[in-house]
């Protein structure tokens, strides 16, 4: 018997509950036995190795010590992104750093970056090695949530965008299976069963490229998420960052976007050259207050300052000074106490590593780890979705609550199942009554750790308990009843349509609809 199959044993029959308590079992048996200790992602190969020889009995409780780094999948998903080549950028904002080989605002060290470099640039073998290294570190990579980042989007040639869209499908579709050419549609049809399938996809892009034209295209390709460089609701701030887009424009992309049924992610960018912290807190409160606004989910990307940029040398002769850590801190966290329910902030700091960043707070790496900290200590709590969502199942009661806002000249109501003090969110949807009076689901999801979309239950996930039949239910009356539409239409993605399909949901254009 060797030390990893006694690790594995040991580890089984001590009952460990957490990290800190597998590393002391690890550590006793290499010490035991005069050898290293071994990785996770190697003992979770020979855990699965000794149960086909069936010298051990499966353990979930084992299972879930050793899947490395387990917070990407508990939200219910498995989030791979995927780097667009290299291309001319229409931009020329003070803030973005240009790369020789590398998409215009990104660098060659950020992790995405350099595994799309390896792979050089090719969408499929990013995905396919991407799924390799998750499934190796123990993640379900049933439910896939492709997002493609690097440049804008919209500015790429049409037939490159189909063709990296077309072989991120190919891609899932053919994990550990033989390669079978196909078209874009193709590719789609087959992923609605496939084993790994996509079941949202979000690109990168700038307000002012969104039109109808845009739109149907983004829906061709089965986008379901946009995210949009905002970065501040101050046209002045806009003007002198050299950004080509005016907060109109936001507007008018906000709209179309929820209209067509997209979610709208706003990427913010407090700390830019000419605005301070009452301006940073002015922007939010509008985004949140505002109905020409209200985006679904944020990113806080704090500007930060890195060489070959205009703006770093705007520093270096001091025409530009960044907040202090404790300043941003602070700001981060007057946002995070007015925040809507309805919104998730999905992140609050760039990926790039704090050794390429020259001066400021954009330094601090782990800045959400502090803030969290820091709030704990005060006794209150982010009501963000990210911050509510639940990791398993438990006994308490759990309500189905409604929250209706006006945004973008229609009607959005947010439907979501929660415990009484609104603390753990298991389940959300947001459906919207369009100005012409049409309804439209945005999303639905059960949070907890991935669900695989056949087989039992894993680890008390809430996933697949029947929470989202019962919000679409739910939402199918509100429509029904309280606004008389005879359809529904969701903005699906493509490995979803299945589902909908059982809940008599049938495929139309791009969306999945049903006649109430």
């Amino acid at each position: 018997m060797n030390s990893y199959e006694l690790i594995i044993k040991e580890l089984i029959k001590s009952k460990a509950e957490n990290s800190a308590d597998l590393s002391c079992v690890k550590k006793r048996i290499a010490k035991r036995t005069v050898t290293l200790c071994p990785s996770n992602t190697h003992l979770l190969k020979v855990y699965h190795e000794l149960i086909k020889a069936k010298r051990i009995k499966p353990s979930k409780r084992a299972e879930r010590l050793l899947i490395t780094r387990p917070v990407r999948s508990l939200s219910g998903i498995i989030n791979v992104s995927v780097l667009t080549k290299p291309y001319p950028c229409p931009g020329k904002c003070v803030f973005c750093p240009t790369q020789k080989g590398v998409p215009k605002s990104y660098l060659d060290n950020e992790p995405a970056v350099m595994r799309a470099i390896e792979n050089k640039y090719h969408p499929y073998k990013q995905v396919q090695n991407r799924l390799k290294a998750l499934e190796a570190n123990g993640h379900p990579i049933d439910k896939i949530e492709i997002r493609i980042i690097g440049g804008t989007w919209s500015y790429y040639p049409k037939a490159y965008r189909e063709w990296f869209v077309k072989e991120c499908f190919r891609a899932c579709n053919e994990f550990k299976r033989r390669r079978i050419e196909q078209s874009l549609k193709e590719a789609q049809k087959r992923n609605e069963k496939a084993k790994c399938r996509i079941i949202g996809l979000s690109v990168e892009t700038r307000p002012d490229f969104i039109n109808n034209l845009e739109i149907k295209h983004l829906r061709k390709m089965g986008a379901t998420m946009i995210e949009l460089g905002v970065q501040t609701t101050h046209n002045k701030v806009l003007v002198l960052n050299r950004r080509e887009k005016n907060i109109d424009q936001t507007v008018k992309a906000t709209r179309l976007l929820k209209d067509a049924g997209f979610k709208v992610l706003y990427q913010m960018m407090p700390n830019l050259p000419g605005s301070n912290i009452k301006m940073d807190k002015e922007t939010f409160r509008q985004i949140f207050e505002n109905p020409d606004f209200k985006p679904d989910l944020l990113k806080i990307y704090p500007t930060a300052i890195v060489k070959g940029t205009v703006l770093y040398n705007w520093w270096k002769n001091k025409k530009y000074r960044p907040y202090l850590k404790e300043q941003l801190i602070e700001l981060i966290k007057s946002i995070k106490k007015t925040v809507p329910y309805y919104v998730r902030i999905q992140r609050i700091i760039r990926d790039i590593p704090s050794k390429s960043i020259v001066a400021g707070p954009a330094k601090v790496s782990n800045l959400r780890q502090v803030i969290s900290v820091q709030i704990e200590k005060e006794g209150w709590s982010c009501k963000c979705i990210r911050c509510r969502q639940a990791k398993e199942i438990s006994n308490e009661k759990l309500f189905l609550l409604r929250e209706d806002y006006k945004a973008s000249k229609g009607k959005e109501i947010f439907l979501s199942f929660e415990d009484k003090k609104r603390k753990n969110l298991y389940g959300m949807l947001r459906i919207r009554i369009t100005p012409d009076k049409k309804a439209i689901i945005r999303q639905v999801h059960t949070y907890g750790l991935l669900h695989p979309i056949s087989g039992k239950n894993v680890l008390n996930s809430p996933q697949h308990k029947g929470l989202g039949k019962k919000l679409i239910k739910e939402a199918e009356q509100i429509a029904k009843k309280e606004f008389k539409v005879k359809k529904i239409s969701v903005i699906s993605g493509v490995g979803v349509r299945e589902y909908f399909r059982k809940l008599g949901y049938r495929l139309r254009d791009t969306y999945m609809v049903k006649t109430l």
